[in-house]
Protein backbone atom coordinates (compact mmCIF):
# COMPACT_ATOMS: atom_id res chain seq x y z
CA UNK A 1 0.00 0.00 0.00
CA UNK A 2 1.09 3.38 -0.92
CA UNK A 3 1.73 6.19 2.02
CA UNK A 4 -1.00 8.36 0.12
CA UNK A 5 -3.15 6.11 0.61
CA UNK A 6 -2.29 4.84 4.14
CA UNK A 7 -2.34 8.69 5.16
CA UNK A 8 -5.80 8.89 3.42
CA UNK A 9 -6.78 6.53 6.29
CA UNK A 10 -6.06 9.35 9.61
CA UNK A 11 -9.34 11.21 10.11
CA UNK A 12 -8.59 15.13 11.00
CA UNK A 13 -10.99 16.01 13.93
CA UNK A 14 -11.09 19.96 14.70
CA UNK A 15 -11.13 21.31 18.14
CA UNK A 16 -10.32 17.87 19.75
CA UNK A 17 -9.73 17.12 23.29
CA UNK A 18 -10.14 21.44 23.07
CA UNK A 19 -10.96 23.92 21.13
CA UNK A 20 -8.01 24.95 18.30
CA UNK A 21 -6.64 21.54 18.25
CA UNK A 22 -6.71 19.78 14.90
CA UNK A 23 -6.31 15.94 16.56
CA UNK A 24 -5.59 13.77 14.16
CA UNK A 25 -6.89 10.45 14.17
CA UNK A 26 -5.81 7.19 13.23
CA UNK A 27 -8.59 5.12 13.93
CA UNK A 28 -9.77 4.31 10.11
CA UNK A 29 -6.14 3.45 9.55
CA UNK A 30 -6.34 0.85 12.30
CA UNK A 31 -9.84 -0.23 11.22
CA UNK A 32 -8.28 -1.21 7.90
CA UNK A 33 -6.75 -4.53 7.61
CA UNK A 34 -4.42 -3.31 4.78
CA UNK A 35 -3.86 0.17 6.13
CA UNK A 36 -3.08 -0.89 9.15
CA UNK A 37 -0.55 -3.76 7.83
CA UNK A 38 0.64 -0.85 5.40
CA UNK A 39 1.67 1.16 8.14
CA UNK A 40 3.14 -1.64 10.09
CA UNK A 41 5.39 -2.68 6.97
CA UNK A 42 6.17 0.48 6.13
CA UNK A 43 7.59 1.68 9.86
CA UNK A 44 9.22 -2.18 9.85
CA UNK A 45 10.32 -2.08 6.47
CA UNK A 46 12.14 1.25 7.44
CA UNK A 47 14.35 -0.62 10.65
CA UNK A 48 14.45 -3.99 8.55
CA UNK A 49 18.00 -4.26 8.07
CA UNK A 50 18.97 -2.77 11.76
CA UNK A 51 19.15 -6.04 14.12
CA UNK A 52 16.69 -4.44 16.33
CA UNK A 53 16.65 -6.35 19.92
CA UNK A 54 13.97 -4.84 21.35
CA UNK A 55 10.82 -2.54 20.53
CA UNK A 56 9.85 -0.22 22.50
CA UNK A 57 6.74 1.44 22.49
CA UNK A 58 5.30 4.51 24.66
CA UNK A 59 1.68 4.67 26.52
CA UNK A 60 -0.52 3.43 24.67
CA UNK A 61 -1.19 4.45 21.30
CA UNK A 62 2.21 3.68 21.04
CA UNK A 63 1.38 -0.12 21.49
CA UNK A 64 -0.82 -0.61 18.89
CA UNK A 65 1.73 0.47 16.41
CA UNK A 66 5.19 -0.75 18.62
CA UNK A 67 3.88 -4.27 19.38
CA UNK A 68 3.43 -5.12 15.26
CA UNK A 69 6.39 -3.73 14.44
CA UNK A 70 8.67 -5.82 17.34
CA UNK A 71 6.84 -8.55 15.79
CA UNK A 72 7.94 -8.26 12.54
CA UNK A 73 11.07 -7.30 13.06
CA UNK A 74 11.58 -10.25 15.19
CA UNK A 75 12.11 -8.08 18.33
CA UNK A 76 11.09 -8.43 21.53
CA UNK A 77 8.76 -5.50 22.59
CA UNK A 78 9.30 -3.15 26.00
CA UNK A 79 6.06 -1.06 27.14
CA UNK A 80 6.85 2.47 28.86
CA UNK A 81 4.05 3.34 31.04
CA UNK A 82 2.45 5.78 33.56
CA UNK A 83 3.31 5.91 36.80
CA UNK A 84 1.92 3.09 38.93
CA UNK A 85 0.96 0.64 35.89
CA UNK A 86 4.32 -1.63 36.23
CA UNK A 87 4.82 -4.42 38.97
CA UNK A 88 7.94 -4.85 39.19
CA UNK A 89 11.20 -2.73 40.19
CA UNK A 90 11.17 0.26 38.01
CA UNK A 91 13.23 3.19 36.69
CA UNK A 92 10.97 6.66 35.89
CA UNK A 93 11.62 10.22 34.65
CA UNK A 94 9.91 13.46 34.58
CA UNK A 95 9.02 15.74 32.10
CA UNK A 96 7.45 19.05 30.90
CA UNK A 97 4.49 19.56 29.84
CA UNK A 98 2.63 22.82 28.85
CA UNK A 99 0.97 23.20 32.06
CA UNK A 100 2.99 20.55 34.71
CA UNK A 101 4.76 17.37 34.51
CA UNK A 102 4.22 13.74 33.65
CA UNK A 103 6.23 10.78 34.33
CA UNK A 104 7.13 7.27 32.55
CA UNK A 105 8.18 4.29 33.78
CA UNK A 106 10.03 1.03 32.50
CA UNK A 107 10.96 -2.07 34.02
CA UNK A 108 14.21 -1.19 35.21
CA UNK A 109 15.46 -4.88 33.92
CA UNK A 110 13.83 -4.38 30.80
CA UNK A 111 17.01 -3.73 28.77
CA UNK A 112 20.93 -4.58 28.87
CA UNK A 113 23.61 -2.46 28.16
CA UNK A 114 24.04 -2.10 24.27
CA UNK A 115 20.92 -3.52 23.28
CA UNK A 116 19.65 -2.27 19.93
CA UNK A 117 16.46 -0.62 20.30
CA UNK A 118 13.88 1.40 17.93
CA UNK A 119 11.68 3.48 19.67
CA UNK A 120 8.34 3.66 18.15
CA UNK A 121 5.01 5.90 18.93
CA UNK A 122 2.48 7.08 16.86
CA UNK A 123 2.90 10.86 16.85
CA UNK A 124 5.57 13.46 17.15
CA UNK A 125 3.97 16.55 18.29
CA UNK A 126 6.41 18.18 21.14
CA UNK A 127 8.62 15.81 21.50
CA UNK A 128 8.83 15.72 25.02
CA UNK A 129 7.93 12.31 25.76
CA UNK A 130 10.14 10.57 23.51
CA UNK A 131 13.10 12.74 24.75
CA UNK A 132 11.96 11.38 28.20
CA UNK A 133 12.07 7.70 26.77
CA UNK A 134 14.85 8.25 24.98
CA UNK A 135 16.40 9.59 28.23
CA UNK A 136 15.38 5.89 30.36
CA UNK A 137 16.83 4.20 27.29
CA UNK A 138 20.10 6.29 27.90
CA UNK A 139 20.49 5.02 31.53
CA UNK A 140 20.29 1.33 31.15
CA UNK A 141 22.94 1.52 28.39
CA UNK A 142 20.63 0.88 24.90
CA UNK A 143 21.94 1.89 22.17
CA UNK A 144 19.04 3.76 20.28
CA UNK A 145 19.13 2.59 16.42
CA UNK A 146 16.29 4.82 15.77
CA UNK A 147 13.01 6.53 16.49
CA UNK A 148 10.24 6.02 14.53
CA UNK A 149 6.65 7.69 14.18
CA UNK A 150 3.57 7.26 11.89
CA UNK A 151 2.43 10.68 11.69
CA UNK A 152 4.74 14.16 12.65
CA UNK A 153 3.47 17.90 13.17
CA UNK A 154 6.31 19.72 11.79
CA UNK A 155 5.25 23.10 13.16
CA UNK A 156 5.30 22.01 16.73
CA UNK A 157 9.01 21.44 16.42
CA UNK A 158 9.37 18.05 18.26
CA UNK A 159 12.51 16.74 15.99
CA UNK A 160 14.93 19.51 17.66
CA UNK A 161 14.47 17.47 21.49
CA UNK A 162 15.60 14.63 19.53
CA UNK A 163 18.85 15.67 17.93
CA UNK A 164 21.51 13.10 17.13
CA UNK A 165 18.45 10.46 16.52
CA UNK A 166 18.04 8.66 13.55
CA UNK A 167 14.58 9.67 13.77
CA UNK A 168 11.82 8.89 10.79
CA UNK A 169 8.26 10.09 10.89
CA UNK A 170 6.20 8.59 7.18
CA UNK A 171 2.97 11.32 7.51
CA UNK A 172 3.66 14.93 7.87
CA UNK A 173 1.24 17.78 8.75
Amino acid sequence: MELAEIESFVRAIPNFPIPGILFRDITPLLHDKRAFAGAIDMIAGAFADANIDHVVAIEARGYILGAPVAYRLGAGFVPVRKPGKLPYEKINVDYALEYGTNTLEMHKDALAPGDRVLLVDDLLATGGTAAATRSLLGRLGANVVGIAFLIELTALGGRSKLEGADVRSFITY
